[in-house]
């Protein structure tokens, strides 16, 4: 039986379309989660960015990997539903950590965070893969957004970085250019969230968030976990996260020293 927050028409959405929303999955942890990210601002990691891009208002900061650190986001992982969420949505046994992520764009930030499928950036590869994308704060404009369908795309899209917009890779034909969904059409998923709330999508659906106009801050936690099939593949450069000396071949999975097992079944 799936986890009491999953229903069998969201686990066919999830297979269908890469994204679906949970609601309330870390609705026990808000405070947790915002003393973590409390914690995580007041002493950044070395992956830390304020994607500064000129022309634009307002602090958008991101960082990852801090888990092992902050002691408020390894609670949320061990004791929250998310990884039998996870194995419900991924139809996996077995369900592994891979990284956090934190995004906080304060009152003002006009900066969206660009078109992007997470996939091209890592060293993973598979289908049962899922990112959780929760809000700490009521969400209504500075919303994530999803292009359904989109981890069925034969090609992956171009990775870039996200203030410069260069390439994060060289590109050799292997990728597509980035699309622009609102003006081609696509069917995007975007919801009205409140805190606790979670957007689960595969790490190869194309997705994008709104800047934040809103008066109120826009902080939100991300949790990237992998299933069954997910296998260590080499990229065309630096990943991200990078995870420098991993020892991992190509095909192996990911190291449960580093990569712990959340959940077997």
């Amino acid at each position: 039986m799936p986890h009491p927050l999953v229903t069998p028409e969201m686990i066919d959405t999830y297979q269908r379309d890469g994204v679906v929303l949970v609601r309330g999955l870390f609705s026990d942890h808000v405070d947790t989660l915002r003393a973590g990210i409390d914690a995580n601002m007041a002493e950044p990691g070395p992956y830390a960015s304020e994607n500064k891009k000129e022309g634009e208002t307002g602090r958008f900061f991101d960082d990852y990997c801090n888990w092992t650190r902050i002691l408020q986001f390894r609670e949320v992982i061990e004791t929250s539903p998310a990884a039998e969420v996870a194995a419900d949505l991924m139809q996996s046994d077995s369900v592994q950590m891979f990284h956090d992520h934190v995004l906080v764009k304060e009152p003002g930030t006009s900066m969206a965070t660009p078109w992007h499928q997470d996939g091209p950036y890592y060293f993973v590869e598979g289908q049962q893969t899922v990112s959780f994308w929760s809000p700490l704060d009521p969400v209504k404009e500075a919303t994530l957004r999803c292009v359904a369908g989109s981890h069925l795309w034969e090609k992956e899209v171009l990775p870039t970085r996200w203030v410069s917009e260069e390439g994060f890779f060289p590109d050799e034909g292997q990728y597509m250019p980035i699309p622009d969904p609102d003006a081609e059409g696509m069917k995007i998923a975007e919801f009205e969230m409140e805190p606790g709330d979670a957007v689960a999508f595969n790490y190869r659906t194309l997705h994008g968030a709104r800047g934040n106009t809103s008066p109120s801050r826009r902080r939100a936690f991300s949790l990237r976990l992998v299933g069954d099939d997910a296998r260590y593949v080499e990229r065309p450069g630096r990943t991200s996260p990078p995870y420098p000396g991993h020892d991992m071949q190509p095909g192996q999975r990911l190291r449960e020293d580093w990569f712990p097992v959340l959940l077997q079944r």
